[in-house]
């Protein structure tokens, strides 16, 4: 898996023609959904369609967003699904407290070369307010991000601006964790490609770094506006040229200052770049 994923294409766990169309769409992951997208008399039946599916390598990495902890199906999700190899990652749903991580990790089964990754997402203002004791939970979770649809929620928020506090809560937290910059939450709307196009620069500002999509077709906005400009690649290029000159912190002659910060985001924006 590319150490830089912008995006996670989620697809319905009841609907295998689906999922094994996500599967060659081009997104860097692939989210099979048991929770939100499936009816509850369709769990089982897509549990076991998703098992059969994971029981061998797929082409990209594969997660499963099970079922909420609190739930009838979620402890079978996880029993069926976890020690599968084609399981890249388990998505734990509606996540409040990081003894709900430290518990998965300790009881799930766990494939040949060790326990499932875990991400977290937090969709209510108690995950949000315990963003970072989560975070930190345990070596096995390797990801947080937001679920906005039931945050939105439960916070009682109208207009967008409303959750950019918990989204820069989440950023903050998972960066103290050591975990990767947050992937955004999906935008519903499969057809307003411009208005995802300008949530995800406002999301980039805020420190995430790609998307979760519910369409193919969201899948190449959500890469170009998260990928570097020609003009950001240009600059970074200047900067580590200029930091391996040894010269120390300096500055260049657009009165941008060098120092290990700056220098380490040039080579973050270059790795990004390549990441393939």
């Amino acid at each position: 898996m590319t150490p830089y994923p912008l995006t996670w294409l989620y697809a319905p766990g009841d609907r295998p023609k689906v999922v094994a169309k996500a599967l060659t769409a081009g997104a860097d992951i692939v989210v099979v959904d048991l929770e939100d997208a499936v009816a509850p008399d369709r769990k089982d039946w897509a549990r076991a369609a998703t098992a059969e599916l994971l029981s061998a390598a797929q082409p990209v990495p594969v997660h499963v967003r099970v079922n909420a902890l609190d739930t009838p199906w979620a402890a079978a999700d996880l029993r069926a699904l976890a020690a599968l190899p084609g399981l890249s990652g388990l998505r734990i749903p509606k996540v409040t407290a990081p003894e709900q991580i430290t518990h998965i990790a300790r009881t799930t089964p766990a494939a040949d070369d060790g326990a499932p990754a875990l991400y977290a997402l937090l969709e209510s203002a108690l995950a949000i307010e315990r963003a970072f004791p989560i975070a930190s939970a345990h070596p096995a979770l390797r990801g947080i991000s937001l679920g906005e649809a039931d945050l939105r929620t439960d916070l009682g928020v109208r207009g967008d601006a409303g959750l950019d506090w918990s989204r820069s809560r989440v950023v903050v937290a998972a960066r103290a964790a050591g975990l990767p910059p947050p992937a955004q939450s999906i935008h519903p709307d499969i057809r307003d490609l411009d208005g995802l196009a300008a949530s995800c620069a406002h999301g980039r500002t805020l420190g995430f770094l790609g998307r979760a999509a519910v369409h193919p077709r969201q899948l190449p906005v959500i890469e170009r506006v998260y990928l570097p400009t020609e003009a950001e690649l240009e600059q970074a290029e200047t900067i580590v040229k200029a930091a391996t000159a040894e010269q120390g912190a300096q500055a260049l002659r657009d009165g941008t200052f060098i120092d290990a910060a700056v220098v380490a985001a040039a080579r973050r924006t270059l790795a990004l770049a390549h990441r393939t």
